[in-house]
């Protein structure tokens, strides 16, 4: 606060004011789900909203229709194969198969976000996009167990999905349109599965890794480094061997598959580097929830003065610099609070105009939501001022006393401050 004591949040009791004197698919990929990052506002966003099915988002991200449209021309092509007798028609066809494949993908989401529910764990949105699908589920599990079963339930679904195609292929003639569609969902499906299942962060299988591996050593974080570097090694794997195994060798007795090659090369580097960007950030994002406990509202706090709407700007400053408090809170008469003088407010009042300035001009309302525990710490403590934005809050005891006030930069410094920690 402008005039006043430039000392650091506090981290004791001291100099409280007192009332007697008187704030993926994996992430990017099939079928996984992801964390959100705790920095990030809970606003819409996310592409086309497309229902809320057990009440969470459905959005559509543009990058989908991109992809939707490689599909139509890639199985297109296929279809002129099989039934060349569809002419234009086959596209129609393909496009059908493009959204029942991503429809099955929505399927295999739901599965996270409805175990998700039932263990109360908030689910924030689910998007598909270019590579899949994703659930962004905004808490960690409590317990291993826990997370085994919401990582598995995807997969499982997808199974269940090919299982039923496959049963739907038993009662039409192969050959067909019907039959040919329903052996692409087979596939696809067990395809997504298969991916997902594959131990390593981001992918299911990596979440079902990591919970194994807590539930062993008794450590989360232990699971999610070893989870995190499996995931590594195996985005190196897809990356030399995806083109391996799909031309048996690589190499033809005509030499380089040309274009095929080229293809398999590419969407093994876009696989490789959407798994390994998804370990990193799991890692990173687990790392960063370690240190979230260190955001407490009661060490960021300032000390705060109360004063009365009448007191001019310059006996309030000068009653905070006598204390080495940073903040002001207007109270009434009996040191109720009232309200908080803002800091942006305090700084655009000339020195000369400070004694003719009362701080009630100043202030702003506390709203709800304004009023912050002292108790508050990490994930919780970030929640509540994405749950009411403001530029400061009044931090109270459990017993309604005020502890100081809390403002928004002192808390995305110690935030910044925790992500520049050197990590694994």
């Amino acid at each position: 606060m402008a005039d006043t004591d430039n000392g650091e949040p506090r981290d004791d009791d001291s100099g409280r004011a007192s009332r007697a004197n008187t704030t993926p698919t994996m992430p990017g990929g099939p079928g996984g789900s992801g964390r959100r990052d705790p920095r990030r506002p809970r606003g819409a966003g996310g592409g086309i909203l497309m229902g809320r099915p057990f009440g969470v988002p459905v959005y559509v991200a543009p990058s989908w229709f991109l992809v939707a449209a490689l599909i139509t021309w890639v199985f297109g092509g296929q279809l002129d194969r099989v039934l060349p007798e569809l002419g234009g028609t086959r596209y129609l066809i393909a496009l059908f198969f493009a959204v029942a494949f991503y429809a099955s993908v929505l399927v295999h989401e739901l599965a996270h976000t409805v175990a998700a529910l039932r263990f109360k764990l908030p689910v924030r949105r689910i998007q598909l996009q270019f590579f899949g699908g994703v659930s962004e589920i905004e808490k960690e599990s409590e317990t291993p167990g826990r997370e085994f079963v919401l990582a598995f339930v995807g997969p499982l679904l997808s199974l269940l999905l090919a299982g039923a195609f496959y049963a739907g292929m038993q009662a039409v003639e192969p050959g067909t349109v019907p039959g040919v569609l329903l052996a692409g969902l087979m596939i696809s499906n067990l395809i997504v599965a298969a991916f997902n299942l594959l131990p390593g962060l981001p992918l299911d299988g990596g979440r079902m890794l990591r919970a194994v591996i807590w539930k062993v050593s008794g450590k989360a974080m232990t699971g999610t480094v070893a989870a995190a570097w499996t995931g590594r090694a195996l985005a190196v794997a897809v990356l030399i061997g995806l083109p391996l195994v799909t031309h048996a060798g690589g190499y033809t007795d005509e030499g380089a598959g040309g274009v095929d090659t080229l293809t398999d090369a590419l969407l093994a580097a876009i696989l490789a580097a959407i798994i390994w960007t998804g370990a990193g950030n799991s890692l990173r994002m687990a790392r960063l929830r370690e240190r979230l406990p260190d955001l407490r509202a009661r060490r960021l706090t300032r000390r705060a003065v109360p004063v009365e709407n009448d007191t001019p700007l310059s006996e309030a400053l000068r009653r905070a610099n006598e204390v080495g408090a940073r903040a002001l809170v207007v109270v009434d008469a009996h040191g109720d609070p009232l309200s908080l003088v803002r800091e942006t407010a305090i700084v655009g009042v000339p020195e000369h105009r400070r004694p003719w300035v009362a701080v009630r001009a100043l202030a702003q309302e506390l709203k709800d939501g304004m009023r912050v525990s002292a108790e508050l710490a990490g994930e919780d403590l970030l929640d509540h001022l994405r749950s009411a934005p403001a530029t400061e809050y009044l931090v109270v005891e459990e017993s309604g006393e005020i502890y100081g006030v809390l403002s928004t930069t002192d808390v995305e410094k110690a935030f910044v401050a925790a992500m520049a920690k050197p990590s694994a």
